[in-house]
């Protein structure tokens, strides 16, 4: 490397780190994220938890009768009329009052409830309560079929896939652990993604408004007279990629020590909640509930971290150098109208948006033709490759992904170099996407 890219990249790594801004947000970012994750938390588990209260009129007899078995039917019954109800149910302490009206024939598919509320209810709450009744009534019907319950219970299967290229005497390869390898190989993958996602916008920004700075504030032209565009280009982006890996190793060690500590000290959250959250990966909440902390720390430490984390470093950096040379480029091209950079700007960010969209269906389905796909194409690959290492996709298109990657990190840094070295000296003109194709063919 050469000697003035490598004084550039100094400057330009020590001027950041050295910074007080640098080292809180380096410090409170972990401590954001383990607050979040407490918020988030206790929210989830007073949102399980329904505090309105409910009074329930049966005339059918039959729901009072099986729920009085229940300790835990979380309702209340009444037996006063229903023209008192209807009038005093909320001066009697409660939110929302039911009517179920006899039924004419025990054996009847539909029954219709009627529900009065002063306010609207929320969706949760009366399928919760229509799930309620619903079962009570089903549990009557089968103790007055006669239908023996252990009989009942002898015509379900419990089926259970296991990985059979597995060897059958490793605990890791039985159905339970395999789907934990599969959940926490899809929450590893969604926050590797998410991460590429962060790292392309905050460090790609933050060489932009150098570039612009240096630009505006006219620094740009003493420094050309002794640094080739180029050489200047290449010193910030290597400069402001080693604070990015410095952040996201104290990162590394932080995060994961403070998520430890919160789980310690939250609250449960059961695994209905997950199964109720919306998402694009199905989780099923029983396959979750099965498994221990220290089940779950095990499947951790049994990732292949020997390949995760070389090959998630050359993605970020790949990822990194690819879209921080388009914004540098673009940075050189605003003069003094913000507004002009995000108009230059908004190709950039329509396609990390697309990348960053895919690692849903990516997620669901990593083998499929669209994770490959993606991960093979440049501007999709440092977002989508980082999320399937979890699911180990085969070593060649890792490898063919990363030789595609560098080589567009090589033509993308010649491409916007040539783009930087017009741009930087360029002011008072309004730039178009057009005039910018026009400096590629300008000579040294």
């Amino acid at each position: 490397m050469s000697s003035k890219i490598w004084i550039v990249a100094r400057r330009e790594y020590l001027s950041r780190v050295q910074k007080k801004s640098f080292i809180l947000v380096t410090l409170l970012t972990p401590l954001g994220i383990a607050l979040f994750s407490v918020v988030i938390g206790f929210i989830m588990n007073a949102g399980s938890k329904s505090d309105q209260r409910v009074v329930i009129k049966d005339d059918t007899g039959i729901i009072q009768q099986i729920a009085a078995e229940d300790k835990n039917f979380p309702y209340d019954f009444s037996t006063k009329d229903l023209s008192v109800l209807k009038e005093d149910y909320s001066s009697l302490g409660y939110d929302l009052f039911v009517y179920v009206p006899a039924m004419r024939d025990s054996s009847t598919m539909r029954l219709a409830a009627s529900y009065y509320s002063t306010e609207k209810p929320s969706l949760m709450i009366l399928e919760s309560i229509e799930s309620k009744l619903s079962d009570q009534i089903e549990t009557y019907r089968m103790r007055k079929s006669n239908i023996d319950q252990k009989l009942l219970d002898s015509f379900r299967a419990d089926v259970s896939l296991e990985n059979g290229a597995m060897d059958p005497n490793d605990p890791g390869s039985s159905a339970a652990a395999g789907k934990l390898n599969i959940i926490i190989g899809t929450a590893l993958g969604g926050l590797m993604g998410f991460m590429m996602y962060l790292v392309i916008f905050i460090y790609g920004s933050m060489v932009m408004r150098s570039v612009m700075e240096e630009k505006l504030s006219r620094i740009v032209e003493v420094m050309v007279s002794s640094v080739r565009p180029i050489q200047l280009m290449m010193g910030k982006l290597i400069g402001v990629g080693g604070v990015g890996l410095t952040q996201l190793a104290i990162w590394a060690v932080l995060i994961p020590i403070l998520l430890l500590i919160v789980a310690a000290f939250l609250p449960g959250v059961e695994p209905s909640q997950l199964a109720n959250m919306k998402s694009g990966i199905e989780i099923d909440p029983q396959a979750v509930e099965d498994f221990s902390g220290q089940e779950v720390i095990a499947a951790i430490f049994n990732l292949k971290w020997w390949l995760i984390l070389p090959v998630f470093i050359i993605f970020f950096l790949g990822g990194y150098f690819i879209y921080s040379s388009l914004f540098a480029a673009m940075g050189s091209a605003i003069s003094e109208d913000m507004g002009e950079g995000q108009q230059l700007m908004m190709p950039i960010v329509i396609v990390v948006l697309i990348a960053f969209y895919m690692l849903f269906p990516v997620l669901s389905n990593p083998n499929g033709n669209l994770a490959v796909f993606a991960s093979l194409f440049p501007l999709f690959s440092p977002i989508i490759m980082p999320a399937r290492l979890a699911f180990d996709p085969p070593w060649w298109q890792i490898v063919l992904s990363i030789i595609i990657m560098l080589t567009t990190v090589w033509f993308f840094i010649w491409l916007t170099s040539r783009i930087y070295r017009v741009g930087i000296l360029m002011y008072g003109k309004k730039v178009t996407i057009r005039e910018m194709i026009k400096w590629l063919r300008y000579s040294e």
